[in-house]
This record gives structure tokens, sequence and C-alpha cells, in this order.
């Protein structure tokens, strides 16, 4: 937040722009801004995040900024840290609603959760919890479900090693190339 804090204080991003928020896949994404520099994003990830983190700094990395849009990768450390799909689904419509109420006319946008091969024992979590918070967003108003997950699978449904570091867990461009092809067409532009 302190890091937040001083980038702000050198140059406050513009209001209005798209702030990409939520745990290390966020973080990571190094070339985030300048690959969506015509829509003004501001990366607002930070590492190991869960859900209610993201919920108790809201203000410094969503609010503040007055975004026209939100887009969110969060919740598969929450299940790995021992959280349920339900937990999930409840931690973030928490943070949605919180979004909602201060923001109104505010696009969100959920990441899905990826599977990765470090924490195959999470997979049926982490498809369910996708599975819930899917069917939320499909209720809301000017909301979006962006699926990445399906998206990382070869075409026999299995798990692709070649796209992440060797941590296993964290992506290598290729994962990013994925991800880019798959959120782009939800970007609200100005």
């Amino acid at each position: 937040m302190q890091q937040f804090q001083r980038q702000d204080s050198i140059a406050m991003p513009a209001k209005n722009g798209i702030v990409f928020t939520g745990s290390s896949s966020i973080r990571m994404w190094k070339d985030l801004e300048t690959t969506y520099k015509e829509y003004h994003v501001i990366n607002r990830g930070f590492g190991g995040s869960v859900l209610p983190q993201v919920n108790d700094n809201i203000d410094q990395v969503i609010l503040r900024y007055k975004p026209r849009q939100v887009v969110i990768y969060c919740g598969d450390n929450d299940i790995a840290s021992g959280a349920s799909a339900e937990e999930v689904l409840a931690r973030f419509t928490t943070l949605f609603t919180n979004i909602r109420k201060e923001l109104p006319k505010t696009s969100i946008a959920f990441i899905s959760m990826k599977l990765s091969p470090s924490r195959t024992k999470f997979v049926p979590e982490v498809i369910k919890g996708n599975a819930l918070v899917k069917e939320f967003i499909a209720k809301q108003k000017n909301a979006a479900f962006i699926d990445i997950a399906s998206k990382m699978l070869d075409s026999k449904g299995e798990m692709r090693p070649e796209l992440f570091q060797n941590d296993m867990l964290h992506m290598k461009p290729a994962g990013y190339e994925i991800w880019t092809a798959a959120i782009t067409p939800y970007l609200k532009k100005k």
C-alpha cells in the first residue's frame, strides 16, 4: 500500500481509468499498463492477497481512482488458505457490493481463478468457486465474468505447465498472452 501511495504522490493516475486489482497474477503482470495504455489502466495488484484484503484496502486500490471499470483477479489464494467456494462467493459479493455502493456506474469484471499445477488439490473447489461467481455476476448489471481458466488448458482439458514459472503458480509471458486475448473484449473504452 505504501508503494501505491508513493506512486500516486509522484503522479496521480487520472480518474475514469480502469483499475486492475487482486493477487500476484495482477501484480506480476509487468507490462499490463503498457499493454492497455490506450485504456488508461492502473495496476493495483498486491502479492498474496485474498478477497478480504482487497476489500479492506478498497479505498487505496480502487475507490480513490474513481475508475470507469474495475477488473479483479482474486480468490485462488483464498481457496489455497482454506476458504470454500461458497466463502469465495460471499467474499466477492461483499467486495462487489462495496464497490457498487461507492461507484454505482462503474463496470466490474471478475477474471476467473486459474488452475495452477502447484495447486492441483484445489482444482475442484476453484472450478466450483468460478461457477458460483459466474452465476452471481450473470444476475448483475454492468458486470462481466471473464473465463481464463478454460483457455489455459490444452485440447484434453489438462493444465499446461509450460505457461507457468518454476513455482507452477505464477505465469510466464505466454500465460499473460492468453489473458490479454480473453480480457480485451471486456474492457470498457472511454
